[in-house]
């Protein structure tokens, strides 16, 4: 058994954001740390995830997971290496994904742990490529959005952990015209660059309708949302009769203090036939395999490529989550702990 430290570091929320979240309304608290009870094992976090989603948890509000609790430390996806271990199958060495980041050391239930293998990867990217963003970008293009061979897909937020995916996923299998948004023209020569879509834009730089219209003259059958907004009217006019749209995210509206306008053109999906729908990825699990499969063989190739933005320490973990809102990050949007 290692070491095992006298006291942790974990960020507390303690006061719930009214709009734009402010460093005030978190706090960096040190907790004893002690030896795991049976069952469970004590991790020395190595990575972990900030995500739009968690934006959404700070209000307390009912949703599809259950809020943060003030005063308590918040969670998130992490990946570390196991320094104590009272559970059967996890030894000290192993690293493993679990769902406690936030903090430097977590306090696990062996059963909600993974181990992972740096070997096949960097282990930062079993929290996004390999992760959860990599699956929601895989179900959502594949499963919710029943993409097709021949198929022209637009993607919001395409920059991003999931967009940057999607987008990829989609050439690979033979989309006829991939486009994508961003928020500044280094990122729009990202996308058409590395990632291989056929066009994109900046959606800063003039109205996204008109924009998407001429990066897709013939339109769309396929929009993954991770914007809302504009962006989801616009792609609505965009879209071919019997178009499909996932519906990931809506970060233009998340920290908006009153409710949001709905596209103006919904009446335009009942003429061409769309079919929106929205995705969770805890519903997908199921196809975990086939992702971990199909993704690894795409990076071994080199067919798909991915970007973190990494934010080193712990103690500016809330910083990293804010700039996540801004728009910040190329990529996935990781905190690595150092020391």
């Amino acid at each position: 058994m290692s070491v095992i430290p006298a006291v942790s570091r974990e960020w507390h929320l303690v006061r719930r954001p009214q709009g734009w979240p402010v460093a005030e309304d978190f706090a960096l608290r040190e907790v004893p740390v002690t030896a795991p009870a049976p069952g469970r094992i004590l991790v020395r976090n190595l990575h972990m995830s900030v995500d739009p989603y968690m934006r959404g948890r700070m209000n307390d509000v009912k949703s599809y997971v259950p809020p943060f609790k003030l005063d308590h430390p918040m969670d998130g996806g992490a990946v570390g290496e196991v320094v104590a271990s009272a559970a059967e199958g996890f030894a000290v060495g192993d690293h493993v994904l679990h769902g406690l980041g936030w903090r430097e050391y977590a306090d696990v239930d062996a059963v909600h742990a993974t181990k992972v293998d740096g070997s096949i990867a960097p282990l930062s990217a079993y929290l996004g490529v390999l992760g959860m963003p990599g699956l929601t970008a895989y179900a959502g293009l594949f499963e919710t959005a029943s993409f097709k061979e021949g198929d022209a897909v637009f993607v919001s937020g395409a920059a991003g952990a999931v967009g940057s995916l999607v987008g990829q996923f989609a050439k690979i299998k033979g989309a006829s015209r991939v486009i994508g948004s961003a928020g500044s023209d280094e990122k729009t020569t990202l996308l058409t660059g590395k990632y291989g879509f056929d066009a994109a834009f900046n959606y800063k730089a003039a109205p996204v309708a008109e924009q998407l219209k001429e990066a897709a003259p013939d339109g769309i059958d396929v929009y993954f949302d991770n914007v809302g907004g504009d962006h989801l009217e616009a792609a609505i006019g965009a879209l071919n009769v019997h178009g499909r749209a996932t519906l990931c995210g809506a970060i233009a509206q998340y920290n908006d203090t009153e409710p949001a306008p709905g596209p103006r053109n919904l009446v335009a999906v009942i003429g061409k036939r769309l079919r929106l729908q929205g995705i969770l990825v805890a519903d997908h699990y199921g196809i975990q395999d086939r992702f971990v499969s199909d993704v690894a063989g795409w990076l071994r190739s080199g067919e798909l490529h991915y970007d973190e933005t990494v934010v080193e320490g712990v103690e500016n973990a809330t910083e990293a989550f804010l700039g996540l809102l801004r728009g910040d990050n190329t990529g996935k949007m990781i905190v690595s702990f150092t020391g």
